[in-house]
């Protein structure tokens, strides 16, 4: 299959997905965008966590960035045919939904064959989307592979997971090619100076998801002298989130055991701040540091470079975008086509 046809593919999906959150559906796709609905409130009924409006966030944003000029930006070092393709095994996370899209398109964009092992919290949507991309190019269907129990007969792998999880992945594939992802997390630094909409937007880095991907942002850091009054007035409208059992059941439990060790921390009734030097934080907290000038936050970002998916902030990513990663954006600053195309 010439590259030219598998980059068509995946900007039909894309139109797809634009279609489906637009009016401007095709009749003839009607009881697709019906499939879609039904399969995006499915997926919350099978993992909690993966509400309708997070879920829909996911989508669009595969759907903006699946544009012929943002494809052929990424395929810019393939050739027009693989002459020698591989299969390579996807591992995928469960902790946003539709995560491992990215990794399986830079796949069966190089050409390969793809091998993919889905989580039991993410096995819903991007089936779908699967049976959509060999819907506008049928050619696909040899190159998708689902697996249901060990990985076999691969080339090389991509695993996406915990610490532990990577340690094991690291001895178990040692044999193979592979991009073990660890655990990452994201911060923001803040002047004092921001606005109540910026702040307002920082609450999608923060709570888009419920914290639970690397790009959420878990960590602050904030001049001596801030006060997070401000902070809290610009989220509150993302109090909804406590509605949602499993988050509230978190927040709770970890607001007990800082009251328990007779923690210093804030909180809002949905949220708690506390200052501490991890950058990873539990579900519903957000630890910060405070910093006296940017030497000492350069400093910081140098120090904790490998711990660090993105850093928002006016001088950094913009507030409310660590979620919507464009198609260039590499996990763990890991070129995924370059892994591909040296196999």
């Amino acid at each position: 299959m010439q590259l030219k046809q598998r980059i068509n593919a995946f900007v039909q999906v894309g139109n797809f997905i634009l279609r489906h959150f637009s009016t401007k559906r095709k009749s003839e796709e009607a009881n697709l965008h019906l499939g879609l609905g039904e399969l995006i409130k499915t997926a919350q009924i099978y993992n909690g966590w993966f509400i309708e409006e997070f879920a829909n966030h996911a989508l669009k944003n595969i759907g903006n960035v699946l544009t012929q000029q943002d494809i052929e930006t990424l395929c810019q070092k393939l050739p027009a045919e693989n002459s020698n393709p591989k299969t390579v095994a996807v591992i995928c996370a469960g902790n946003i939904p539709m995560v491992g899209f990215h990794d399986i398109l830079c796949i069966l964009l190089a050409g390969d064959t793809v091998l993919i092992k889905l989580s039991t919290d993410d096995n819903v949507l991007l089936p779908f989307f699967l049976k959509l991309l060999v819907h506008y190019e049928p050619e696909f269907d040899t190159q998708i592979r689902l697996s249901d129990g060990r990985l076999t007969n691969f080339d090389a792998i991509i695993a996406t997971g915990s610490n532990n999880t990577a340690n094991y992945f690291d001895y178990y594939f040692s044999k193979y090619p592979s991009i073990i992802r660890k655990n990452r997390s994201s911060l923001a630094v803040l002047t004092g100076k921001e606005s109540s909409e910026q702040l307002g937007e920082l609450g999608k880095d923060i709570f888009y998801y419920y914290g639970l991907g690397c790009r959420n942002v878990s960590k602050l850091l904030v001049p001596q002298d801030y006060n997070f009054n401000h902070f809290f007035e610009s989220i509150f409208k993302y109090a909804y989130l406590a509605d949602n059992k499993k988050y509230a059941n978190n927040y709770e439990y970890n607001r007990t055991i800082y009251l328990m060790a007779t923690a210093d921390f804030l909180d809002n009734n949905f949220l708690i701040i506390k200052p501490d030097n991890q950058i990873h934080a539990p579900i519903s907290v957000v630890f910060y540091e405070r910093y006296k000038n940017q030497e000492e936050v350069n400093d910081y970002l140098e120090k904790n470079r490998s711990e660090i998916q993105c850093i928002v902030g006016q001088d950094y990513i913009p507030f409310g975008n660590s979620q919507s990663p464009v198609i260039t954006d590499f996990a763990d600053d890991i070129n995924t086509m370059n892994f591909l195309v040296n196999l």
